[in-house]
């Protein structure tokens, strides 16, 4: 809820003016700015635009699906009051999920792997989540069915445990539907050609675009993969930015509903996040390295005009260890220039 307040009387005078103030900060999730990316990518007759989803308070795109899913539970009571939440994350839903159940009341556990990075850790135990970490990569090369096995013991474990299960929970996709998608469509007078956006549940992309090619037609709707996920059919392999990719395809997957699919390595990603900073001053991570290098791809490959929407889905800060370290991008492009 948002609160209009005013005219108010206080110590240092009176204020006439009406005040908005937000009854907490999840009031704040959305309305990110959009962002035209003309130095990183000055080609005539071709413009990009940033969805800045790294701006939400938690950091990432996914506070407006933990946001959108308790609160719904909440109100349907598919998410009982003072029960525990238990979800697979890789970092950045843990922590929105650690917030929205702080500020309801709820307990959280959040089950990850090595990949999850120390900063994400930290954020979600400070917001009195329990963090469980599994260490046994699975057979596609992964945690998440190590994780979500882990998952399955604490629901049979422990009472009153409600699994988000964001793979497959509609209310992932229809968060951004109603949040990310009609931002777009209302903010963008001349439509979008195409959408870019990075892929793990693949509900922020879907809904995105389903929003979109209500107002927009022709739209082409590209992903932004992960080498060595398996979302789209591709053998699995080690993969250490955490948020992008999956070892298992999605229930919410809907290959039909996406044209195209640019798969990013990890020193690839990094790179790109490196350049972006270096040229538009935005401090991202590695999933948004990976959008930026599918858009370069696209418009190597457009014919002007063409409008690109790019979704940037995280910020750099809780990459420091990875993306902004230059051992492990040595490392990376190691790996790289091994794999065929």
């Amino acid at each position: 809820m948002t609160l209009a307040r005013g005219p108010w009387t206080g110590p240092v005078g009176d204020r006439t003016n009406l005040e908005t103030v937000h009854d907490s900060v999840l009031d704040t999730v959305g309305t990110t700015p959009l962002v035209a990316l003309g130095r990183l990518f000055p080609q005539p007759g071709v413009e990009v635009l940033a969805k800045l989803e790294l701006m939400n308070p938690g950091g990432s795109m996914k506070d407006r699906s933990a946001r959108y899913i308790v609160d719904s539970g909440l109100a349907d009571g598919s998410i009982p009051p003072g029960s525990r939440l238990v979800e697979s994350s890789s970092g950045n839903f843990g922590v929105a999920v650690a917030m929205v159940a702080r500020l309801h009341g709820l307990a959280f556990t959040c089950v990850v792997d090595p990949h999850a990075s120390p900063a994400n850790v930290a954020i979600m135990r400070g917001l009195g989540a329990d963090v469980d970490t599994v260490d046994e990569p699975d057979e596609a090369g992964g945690y998440l069915h190590t994780r979500l096995a882990r998952v399955h013991e604490i629901l049979a474990t422990t009472p009153d445990t409600v699994w988000i299960n964001q793979y497959a929970n509609d209310r992932n996709w229809l968060a951004h539907y109603h949040g990310t998608g009609s931002e777009l469509a209302d903010a963008l007078i001349v439509p979008p050609t195409h959408l870019v956006g990075a892929v793990s549940t693949t509900g922020s992309l879907l809904g995105c675009a389903r929003r979109l090619r209500e107002v927009c037609d022709p739209l082409e709707v590209v992903a932004a993969d992960a080498v060595g996920s398996v979302i789209f059919g591709g053998p699995g392999g080690r993969r250490e930015l955490p948020g992008l990719g999956s070892s298992r395809v999605p229930e919410l997957h809907s290959p039909a509903e996406i044209d195209r699919v640019e798969q990013v390595d990890d020193a690839t990603a990094a790179e790109a996040c490196r350049e972006l900073l270096a040229t538009e001053a935005i401090f991202a991570g590695g999933s948004t390295g990976a959008v930026v290098t599918a858009v370069r791809r696209v418009v190597r490959d457009v014919t002007p005009p063409a409008r690109i929407v790019a979704i940037f889905p995280d910020r750099g800060d809780r990459y420091l260890d990875r993306v902004w370290d230059d051992a492990w991008l040595d490392r990376a492009r190691a790996r790289r220039v091994a794999t065929p």
